[in-house]
């Protein structure tokens, strides 16, 4: 899998939220912490019916396992295209091309508020439907299993995960491995060449 990312984007809360302000014709799921709510805004996604089970199912198994602060937070995770994905790209991070997963974590509030003011925002996700496709497809893997290890890979960033460092880079891949492990999904870096 590349590994792309946009950790550490300067957004606060939802304003210059990127993904805030877009259709929402997903689902919330109100059952396991963070608040996860998945929003379809490309048509193509439709090619994959399960696509928000999916999601719900590897961000939850991620906050489990990654044992995170993430009582009573929220994000949203917006399934795009490769043109709004690309769109995203090079507006956040100068790079005029599509990625397979962008990760936006919010900047925290500071000063009076509490959490009783406003829900916690972990972030947002983004996955581009064309990018995920052709991945899985040459690396022969069944589309849900790279489609859970991009939200868990996300998720990840959002709660401050990194591989910009090596030792990091490991460790990330370690909890990743693990989390999708428990998810039967087998080990998406095994077949890699160093």
């Amino acid at each position: 899998m590349a590994r792309s990312s946009a950790a550490g984007l300067p957004i606060a809360g939802r304003r210059g939220n990127p993904i805030a302000g877009m259709k929402d014709t997903g689902t919330k799921l109100s059952s396991a912490l963070p608040l996860t709510e998945v929003l379809v805004v490309a048509d193509c996604w439709q090619a994959e019916p399960d696509a928000e089970a999916v999601i719900h199912r590897a961000i939850s198994a991620a906050a489990e396992i990654a044992d995170a602060d993430v009582g009573e937070a929220e994000l949203a995770v917006m399934l795009t295209d490769d043109s709004g994905i690309q769109t995203l790209n090079r507006n956040w991070r100068g790079i005029d091309k599509p990625t397979n997963v962008l990760s936006f974590p919010a900047l925290q509030p500071t000063g009076s508020a509490t959490s009783d003011d406003v829900a916690r925002m972990l972030g947002d996700i983004a996955i581009a439907y064309q990018t995920t496709r052709k991945e899985a497809d040459d690396e022969q893997k069944p589309f849900d299993h790279h489609l859970s290890h991009l939200a868990v890979h996300g998720f990840l960033h959002l709660i401050g995960y990194d591989h910009e460092k090596d030792d990091d880079a490991e460790t990330m891949e370690n909890l990743e491995q693990e989390i999708l492990a428990q998810l039967g999904i087998p080990d998406p870096y095994a077949d890699r060449v160093d």
